[in-house]
Order: C-alpha cells, then structure tokens, then sequence
C-alpha cells in the first residue's frame, strides 16, 4: 500500500468511533453520546477554553490528543468512568486492551505517521507532561457538564454521589484546569444536594 492508501484505511477505521455508544447522554437526555462527538466535543473545549491552560502548554498539542485518545475505543468500547465503582477504567486489562488497539489503529498510518501518532497517545494516556494534564482535565469537564444538563445522566445509572465525582473526577480536572473545576463544580455540586 501507498501513503495515501495508507492514511485512507486509517480514517476510514477512524469512522467506526462514531459507532461507539458513550454512558453519558447528550445534552436533552434524547440518546447517549458517541466517542466521535464526544472527541469533536473536547477539541472545541480546549480550542475555547485554552486561557484556562497552564503557561507554555500547546493547545495545538492537545487538541491533537483530544481528537485521538478515544480511537481506542473502537476495539475495547467505551469504558465509563464509574463502572464497577469506579475501577473499571484504570484497571490493568483496560490499559493493556487499549495499548493493543492504540498499536493496531495507528499501526494502520505510514510507519512515521503511525509513529507519531502513537507517542502523542502514549502521552496523553501517561498524563505527565502540562500538555496531557490539560487534555485529561478537559477530557473529564466534558461529560460531567452533559450529565448535569441531561438530569443527571450516568450519575444516576451508576448512583454516583457527588464525593464520588469529586474523587474521580474533580481531582483529576483540578490538576490541569483549577479554575475551571471551581466553576463546574459551583454549578454541579446543586444537582447532588436536590436529590
């Protein structure tokens, strides 16, 4: 195959994530999200919402690994967050099950392309560097604002209370984005205390 071949059959494979049914439902609560919106979703926060990014981090960066962490997903699904209270989503066999996918999926592009690619994903997944920080805060902004504006949404599913959110999520968005957590947090925080 040539290097347009190449890159068409990734994209093509890229198509299927748009296929993969997410826990959090849309905003109206009329169906749950895919793992396409929900990566077009999070390039638009950080592209909105890159004042809020620590100095020196590149929004062009992370909007590259927002557009590419959840590929992963088209072989091992979508993984919630507060599945099996809460373990599911770090758990050993997810990581090495998404690993595979991310060598597979990328392994599709131009060898340096794939390359590439590849490393953006591992750092992303590692959450070190300010870049990934950034990119995993807003990666966890995302589905809690949709909850609070469906009704509540897989927080109900999985009867997650709000120390629980805190914990999982909340510590996680501070990281990377603090003020922004203190806004969403002011603003959800209502949701759990009306039930």
């Amino acid at each position: 195959m040539n290097r347009l071949d190449r890159q068409f059959a990734f994209l093509a494979e890229a198509e299927k994530l748009k296929s993969v049914t997410r826990a959090t439902p849309i905003h109206d609560a009329s169906r749950p999200e895919n793992s396409g919106e929900h990566s077009w979703s999070l390039a638009l926060y950080a592209l909105t919402l890159s004042d809020q990014a620590p100095e020196g981090v590149s929004i062009d960066r992370v909007i590259r690994m927002l557009l590419l962490h959840d590929l992963v997903e088209i072989d091992v699904g979508d993984v919630p967050i507060h599945s099996q209270g809460g373990t599911a989503h770090g758990s050993e066999d997810i990581q090495k099950a998404e690993a595979e996918a991310a060598a597979r999926i990328f392994g599709l592009l131009p060898e340096d392309q794939g390359a590439e690619l590849l490393a953006l994903w591992h750092e992303f997944e590692a959450n070190e560097s300010p870049d990934a920080i950034f990119a995993k805060s807003l990666d966890r902004v995302q589905p809690v604002l949709l909850n609070h504006q469906s009704g509540g949404g897989s927080w109900i599913e999985y009867d997650v209370s709000f120390s629980q959110l805190e914990d999982r999520i909340g510590t996680k968005i501070s990281r990377g984005a603090p003020a922004v957590w203190e806004w969403v947090r002011a603003r959800v925080e209502g949701w759990f205390t009306a039930r």
